[in-house]
């Protein structure tokens, strides 16, 4: 495929732009090439700035589970933005949604609304610090829930030692206060809490981390996380920004029957458009400003465009099979492109969860991200450009997870599945 406009796109907006770009794995770094400028979308499809079309595996990561640019969607925002964009106000529509996911998830009694996913996890955090007067947090190598500050933290030199930043501009003494754990690894855990004794306000994760491609739970871990937070008084912080409303009407909670003390949300329940949200027990969030002392606010909270978006794609998403046709189309891919891998000479694993999936360049099973870092990216990166070749766009990352919409059409499973079976054999 011809890429010189976004070539040209990319080399423009490098000069007014950090790396040419708003959020950092839109660069395609790691893939080893120049980034595809998207035009417009339709479906399951993308179209760049060259005129070439793509099956859309990305899906604005993750939120697009109705196919972009869905009728019903398109014209509840039209309809609001005919009345006003952004009042700074409150609207009936805020509630409706907060309705709408309350009904949804059992273990949230009442929601904030924030503008993005690092939003709600920061703010979530915050409460959690708050409401149980400790200032740790323990958090998962390879689970990522935005940029903020005591977020961005790798591992220390032991089990039981404090992070360290990961980034220039996070203050060590931030960092401190974050211990993190490997993923799927519940004795390691256990070890943290007993060393840091009454410390802990809350443990957050991804249930199905997607920030390392696609790692399930093992049996067992998430129960134990419950059941320990339960017992030592700390919060479990379920970050569901990438699975809430994916992978059931009432996300990855419902899938595998654990219940968090705080939930996280994202761009899922806005259709797509800058939104997030952070909810869970009354007596919990109950202490958030104005009625309790723990501040959080924000202007563009609740807007009414994201609103009446994500109102819309609910309704749809509670239409009956929905979800089980979701299943079925990811098993098909899973299979075809299971079949395609095992042709190549090159070691792959596929995981899916869902809608989610992801296919490493080594053996597996990958279960933690020291796991997911033995990848062959470099592999990885000759497949993707392969496939983009061949007009199916993937996440561009080893350590992303692809999604499926209701829009992907068996037409497009096959085109998907065929381009493997070339860009597999090419490698």
């Amino acid at each position: 495929m011809n890429h010189t406009k976004s070539s040209q796109l990319f080399a423009e907006a490098k000069k007014y732009i950090p790396g040419g770009v708003n959020s950092p794995v839109r660069a395609f770094k790691s893939v080893g090439c120049d980034p595809v400028f998207i035009t417009h979308a339709s479906g399951s499809q993308v179209y760049d700035s060259d005129g070439n079309s793509y099956i859309d595996y990305v899906q604005s990561w993750g939120p697009m589970i109705l196919g972009h640019a869905h009728p019903k969607v398109i014209e509840a925002i039209c309809k609001t933005a005919a009345e006003g964009t952004s009042f700074g106000a409150p609207t009936h529509l805020e509630t409706q949604l907060a309705q709408m996911v309350c009904e949804a998830y059992p273990n949230i009694e009442k929601i904030r609304m924030v503008s993005s996913g690092t939003e709600a996890t920061m703010s979530a955090i915050r409460l959690a610090r708050g409401y149980t007067g400790r200032d740790k947090i323990i958090k998962f190598d390879g689970c990522y829930h935005g940029h903020a500050d005591s977020l961005l933290v790798k591992a220390g030199s032991g089990a039981a030692t404090f992070g360290v930043p990961t980034s220039p501009g996070v203050p060590a003494d931030f960092a401190k206060h974050t211990l993190t754990a490997n993923y799927n690894d519940l004795d390691e855990v256990k070890q943290m809490v007993a060393a840091n004794k009454d410390q802990i306000a809350g443990i957050i994760l991804e249930p199905v981390a997607g920030n390392m491609g696609c790692v399930a739970p093992r049996a067992g871990f998430l129960e134990g996380l419950r059941e320990l937070c339960t017992q030592e008084g700390i919060l479990l912080i379920i970050d569901e920004v990438m699975t809430g409303f994916r992978l059931a009407y009432g996300g990855a909670q419902e899938r595998l029957g654990v219940r968090g003390d705080l939930v996280c949300l994202g761009k899922i329940i806005g259709g797509g458009m800058p939104v997030g949200a952070f909810g869970g027990k009354q007596e919990v969030m109950d202490q958030l400003s104005p009625g309790g002392g723990i501040y959080q606010a924000g202007t563009l909270s609740g807007n009414p465009l994201a609103m009446s978006a994500g109102i819309a794609t609910l309704t749809l998403l509670k239409e009956e099979g929905f979800y089980e046709q979701i299943e079925e189309k990811s098993a098909y891919l899973e299979k075809g492109l299971r079949d395609a891998a095992s042709r190549t000479a090159h070691k792959t694993c596929l995981q899916r969860v869902g809608g989610m999936f992801c296919t490493y360049f080594q053996e597996g099973p990958v279960s933690n991200f020291a796991d997911a870092a033995r990848s062959d990216v470099e592999t990885f990166g000759r497949f993707f450009r392969a496939m983009l070749d061949k007009g199916i766009y993937l996440a561009p990352s080893q350590f992303e997870a692809g999604f499926m919409s209701i829009a992907h059409t068996r037409e497009n499973l096959d085109r998907t599945i065929e381009a493997a079976q070339e860009a597999f054999s090419s490698l």
